[in-house]
């Protein structure tokens, strides 16, 4: 019997959820929020996956799974000139502050960080 599914701490939801390549085809791949967290996390941010799994309170293993699913997914959309639809997973937003020492690159908490900083 598979254990309870834990939610995933992302801090970044994109603006764009779909993708289209300038082709005819109408088949589609799903991303979900989750496996776009650990993408931007280990590709975007360059992240190890200790690093990556902690931030998403997961383990390494499950941090692996997601973005082996997430690279094969593109990697499919990519190749096969799909649509990339991003929605769904099991996640939750943060609601404050990841536990970096930097900032990310695209921090959404850094406008807030700057005006509580103001504000003293």
């Amino acid at each position: 019997m598979p254990g309870i599914t834990k939610n995933r701490k992302i801090c970044y939801i994109p603006e764009s959820k779909v993708f289209r390549p300038d082709n005819e085809c109408q088949e589609r791949i799903t991303l979900t929020f989750d496996e776009i967290e650990a993408v931007r996390l280990a590709d975007y941010e360059m992240l190890d996956q200790d690093t990556a799994s902690e931030r998403m309170e997961i383990s390494r293993a499950t941090f692996q799974r997601i973005l082996h699913s997430a690279h094969k997914n593109i990697a499919d959309a990519l190749i096969n000139g799909k649509i990339v639809e991003i929605k769904g997973g099991k996640y939750v937003v943060a609601d404050n502050h990841c536990k970096c020492d930097t900032s990310c690159m695209n921090c959404r908490f850094e406008e807030k960080i700057k005006k509580d900083h103001k504000a003293q």
